[in-house]
């Protein structure tokens, strides 16, 4: 069944309620429940959520799960957990839960098979994980592994980045690098730190056919056959994650050595699978199941709790709430912990990459905005640099401030003031400081007459900026997971609702078949049929090309 998306008239209600909520500052809603905070918040899988400083009510709150029911978002939840075709437009299922279940699961997601066919290639990950890491296996050389490089775009480098960045602290294996952009720039960089003879690289592509991630891989392999001499050093210093045995071993890599995954595999939620390799061999097997079980334990309450009390259609529902609703154009995500700064990113391509979508599933148009652009730092940085909008611009942005309780850099006094900033920000936005506060504040300070009058209008603060606020126990795997598939069932429950297909990327296609021609325009001097733009811009390239 595919997503029909939510009825006229439930989004009539929800329209309704917005427009009634827009002239009620937020503050107001705390003062008239005093047990708001308890009624808006919950603790899943190790998080806290806490929505009460959103711009909502009540009854908005279930005006939207009226939403849900008319959008069959329950139904649609259960279909993507037996395996049905979830992604309509490519005939596949989305099961990446299943890749976290454990082997034990009474009822896993897809079914036994799937399950089985999961748990073989963890085995063979841990297998492998063992060799480097002990030292069995070794280099052409015979030098043990340092270091390793995985090579990939989009999910997969994005997943395994964030996670081994997060949890940097944690790694106890060899040394984990990445390169994702065919700007060489960036594999020359690693490169250049590292020994051939202890390097091992994971060329991570479905296809094997990824024009970026084969580029960078051609480059690291001639480094390293230039290096060591020799073409069959090849096979101790690549590994493959990827489907395309074929492709693989005519690139020098044992098929052997090939981690595969499946088609109900999404690129964006792949770091679960096979993808995560680099995880495994950085974090060690323990950390990396670990990391499974926090998302598994997630799953679970999706799975299981209904709208009043489940954490991601809270999540779904409130941003569907600030962008269709209030109409606000983007959604802020800030981190507060250095080692999440990979996440923004992370969630940039997971949701925009997901449902960035105009067409719903029968082909139309869709009458809705779907995905907000998202965009984020970490705090306190983003503090120094985009929070004055956020709190004086004319748009309020909602914003999702991320905060892990405690941190083991033994730093307790910046750690302190680090929740002090985000706990104060949150506080400031959705207060604000009315035109009476500043004039009191001014005068307090020495300032009358028309200099007073004169800066009160640059100092007041709307307030009512709506933010949630998750709270993490720390950063470890198991929190991380929880986190990470919070998010991934927030998207698919949007996309119900908004009836579109979050799980294809066509989008990103015509650009890539585009840049194609281009590139064999330029390499052999000449420009074909383009647009004026286009045409004049390859010649002024073409000027100035330098061919070393």
């Amino acid at each position: 069944m595919r997503p029909r998306g939510a009825s006229a008239d439930a989004w009539a209600e929800v329209a309704r309620h917005a427009a009634r909520l827009r002239s009620i500052p937020t503050r107001s809603l705390f003062a008239a429940d005093a047990a708001r905070v308890e009624r808006m918040s919950l603790d899943v899988a190790g998080l806290h959520l806490d929505f009460s400083k959103q711009r909502i009510d009540n009854d908005a709150m279930e005006a939207l799960r009226v939403l849900a029911r008319s959008a069959d978002v329950a139904a649609q939840i259960r279909q993507q957990f037996a395996g049905d075709a979830v992604n309509f437009t490519e005939g596949r299922a989305a099961l990446h839960m299943a890749l976290r279940a454990p082997k034990d699961a009474a009822n896993p997601p897809g079914g036994p098979a799937i399950a089985s066919d999961v748990h073989g290639v963890l085995d063979r990950i841990e297998a492998f994980d063992d060799r480097v890491r002990t030292g069995a296996w070794v280099g052409f050389t015979g030098e043990p592994i340092t270091d390793v490089v995985n090579i990939g775009i989009g999910g997969s480098d994005l997943g395994p980045r964030m996670v081994c960045e997060a949890l940097a602290e944690s790694v106890r294996g060899p040394r984990p690098h990445f390169v994702s952009n065919v700007d060489a720039t960036e594999l020359t960089r690693v490169l250049r730190g590292l020994k051939p003879q202890t390097t091992l690289f994971i060329v991570t592509s479905k296809s094997f056919g990824t024009a970026e991630t084969l580029a960078n891989a051609t480059t690291a392999r001639a480094w390293l056959v230039d290096a060591l001499g020799d073409q069959a050093a090849v096979a101790k210093h690549f590994v493959a994650v990827s489907t395309a045995a074929e492709r693989v071993s005519a690139f020098g890599i044992d098929p052997q050595n090939m981690f595969g995954f499946w088609s109900w595999v999404g690129g964006r939620y792949s770091l679960w699978s096979a993808v995560g390799l680099s995880i495994a061999l950085a974090l060690g097997m323990d950390s990396f199941r670990a990391l499974l079980a926090g998302a598994h334990a997630m799953d679970e309450h999706v799975r299981a709790a209904p709208l009043e009390s489940n954490a991601a259609a809270w999540m779904a529902l409130v941003g569907i709430w600030n962008s269709n609703a209030l109409g606000l154009p983007s959604q802020v995500i800030v981190p507060y912990a250095q080692a999440l700064a990979r996440v923004p990113a992370y969630l940039q391509q997971l949701e925009m990459e997901s449902n960035g979508k105009s067409v719903r599933s029968d082909g139309h148009a869709t009458e809705h905005q779907t995905v907000p652009a998202l965009w984020g730092d970490v705090g306190t940085n983003g503090q120094h640099a985009f929070f004055q909008m956020l709190h004086q611009g004319p748009q309020p942005l909602p914003i999702d401030f991320i905060l892990p309780v405690r941190l083991t850099h033994g730093q307790d006094h910046q750690h302190r003031m680090l929740v002090a900033n985000c706990l104060a920000q949150s506080e400031a936005l959705m207060q604000g400081k009315s035109a009476e506060q500043v004039r009191e504040e001014l005068a307090g300070q020495g300032m009358s007459g028309e200099t007073l009058e004169d800066a009160v209008p640059h100092r007041v603060f709307e307030g009512s900026r709506p933010s949630t606020t998750i709270l993490l126990p720390t950063i470890d795997p198991a929190a991380l997971g929880a986190l990470l598939a919070l998010y991934e069932h927030k998207v698919f429950i949007q996309s119900v609702v908004w009836g579109i297909n979050a799980f294809d990327q066509w989008g990103v296609e015509l650009g890539k078949q585009l840049a194609t021609v281009i590139e064999q325009e330029l390499a052999s001097g000449q420009a074909g049929s383009h647009d004026a733009s286009t045409t004049a811009l390859m010649h002024r390239v073409q000027a100035g090309w330098r061919v070393d």
